[in-house]
């Protein structure tokens, strides 16, 4: 590899680092995605300019069906199905790392790592690492989009003696990896595939749709590592820097959100939060009185308020009622009442779901908190408006040692003076978890949809 593709590759190395840091935060978010595509137009031109590259009938097709899907994509996809989109990507990247896998196994000579049946020992330890991770992570990825899709069920799906059925497939997958690098043997490969796209689909089928922001961000780790052995694979460092980069984030992001849920990441794959029996019980204890109030009642305590704190989930991402939210709150600024939004590590289905939603409506980066940073405040807050959020608002989780989601850090909107609950039901949320905060004394439920409740409120505000 010459010069002056090293120092290509190594540029949009540096790209690809600082778009990473760009989108740490929604206010650099723009600047780190412009790196990232100034970094990955670099990359496959330089990549074309290889010597092995021989054809470019077949890229330039290749190119032009990717960058005509990416871009239909990008212009019809809904800020709620983004999880979803997100779990697609992943289970590409999985599928590529499959397919490069192959194709060097079956060619070895075209890739420069030996020739079939004498391929190099580091180059199949490699291939059946890169393969494995690569089959996990795509049919894993698949059934994470289709609960998120809710294609099928969001509750967790368990049968006897599944961590141990799991645990042989892992076995039997490090043992073909060993057979595969001892003889080359074609089937000890081709077990390697199928026992991994098997494993991903019962590593994922367990999980609840609680833990799904954990689960993308997991199977963003995967698919960087499964980048990162293709590199190897193919001789390639960008591709070995970019998915170690990729693996490395999502790893560390993973770690963030079991954090923000107070629990463990083999706590999350083996756990299954949110089971059906959870839900039933909390169903069947929905007979309690609750205070209900309307838009008209609810303006005229936000009206009144010095303060208010809004804290949005998932609720107003389905309903699409981030621009009539911020509207309410611009009238509410008016009137000299100090409003800002608390949003939770794990609120909606993928880390950040709030962030770019709110953003999208033009809140102000300045009035979006973090839990850390005002859960303190709901004390001295005269009024919390919750939109669409459940389980990180839950107060079980401070005093209910039995309950599932005990130990996890939540907002702590139970302390402001009132709270404003905009809920379509009385329904639990992913965790299958009774919401206790539904029938204290300060809180009053505005049952309906999120985007309408919303609008009804700025009319009787206007009013």
């Amino acid at each position: 590899m010459n010069t002056a593709v090293s120092l290509a590759y190594l540029i949009s190395g540096v790209c690809f680092i600082m778009a990473l840091r760009g989108l740490a935060s929604p206010e650099s978010a723009r600047q780190g995605n412009l790196f990232g595509i100034f970094g990955m137009a670099l990359a496959i031109v330089t990549t074309l300019f290889l010597v092995e590259v021989s054809s470019f009938g077949w890229i330039a097709l290749a190119i032009a069906a990717g960058g005509g899907i990416g871009a239909l994509v990008a212009k019809k996809i809904k800020m709620t199905a983004l999880p979803q989109l997100v779990a697609a990507f992943h289970s590409l990247v999985g599928l590529a790392a499959v397919l490069v896998a192959s194709a060097a196994f079956l060619n070895p000579g075209a890739y420069g790592i030996g020739q079939v049946g004498s391929i190099h020992y580091s180059s199949l330890i490699e291939m059946g690492l890169g393969v494995a991770i690569g089959a996990i992570t795509f049919t894993g990825s698949i059934v994470a989009f289709a609960k998120l899709q809710g294609l099928v069920s969001g509750k967790p799906l368990v049968f006897k003696f599944q961590h141990q059925f799991n645990l042989a497939l892992g076995i039997i997958i490090v043992l073909s990896v060993i057979v595969l690098v001892l003889t080359q043997e074609a089937f000890a490969y081709w077990t390697i595939v199928g026992v991994a796209l098997l494993l991903g689909f019962l590593l994922i089928l367990p999980i609840g749709g609680a833990d799904m922001p954990v689960v993308i961000s997991m199977l963003n780790s995967y698919s960087g590592w499964a980048a990162a052995a293709t590199g190897f694979t193919l001789e390639n460092p960008l591709l070995i820097i970019t998915g170690a980069l990729v693996g490395a984030s999502g790893a560390i992001l993973s770690y963030i959100m079991c954090k923000g849920m107070n629990r463990s990441i083999f706590n999350v794959i083996l756990g299954g939060f949110g089971s059906e029996g959870a839900a039933a019980a909390a169903a069947a204890a929905t007979d309690r009185p609750v205070k209900v109030g309307s838009a008209e009642d609810a303006s005229f305590i936000l009206k009144n308020a010095a303060s208010v704190i809004i804290v949005p989930g998932y609720g107003m991402a389905v309903a699409q009622a981030q621009h009539a939210l911020r509207e309410m709150a611009d009238i509410l600024k008016k009137e000299g009442v100090k409003v800002r939004y608390a949003i939770h590590p794990v609120a909606g289905r993928m880390p950040g779901h709030m962030n770019v939603l709110l953003a999208e409506a033009n809140v102000p980066y300045d009035d979006v908190l973090e839990l850390e940073e005002i859960n303190r405040d709901f004390g001295q807050t005269d009024v919390a408006f919750v939109i669409g959020a459940n389980d990180v608002t839950n107060p079980a989780a401070h005093n209910d040692p039995q309950s599932p989601i005990y130990g996890m850090p939540v907002l702590d909107v139970e302390k402001a003076k009132t709270v404003l609950f905009v809920k379509r039901s009385m329904a639990t949320g992913y965790a299958g978890v009774e919401n206790e905060l539904f029938f204290r004394s300060n809180t009053m439920m505005l049952f309906g949809d999120a985007k309408q409740m919303c609008e009804s409120i700025v009319k009787a505000l206007e009013a």
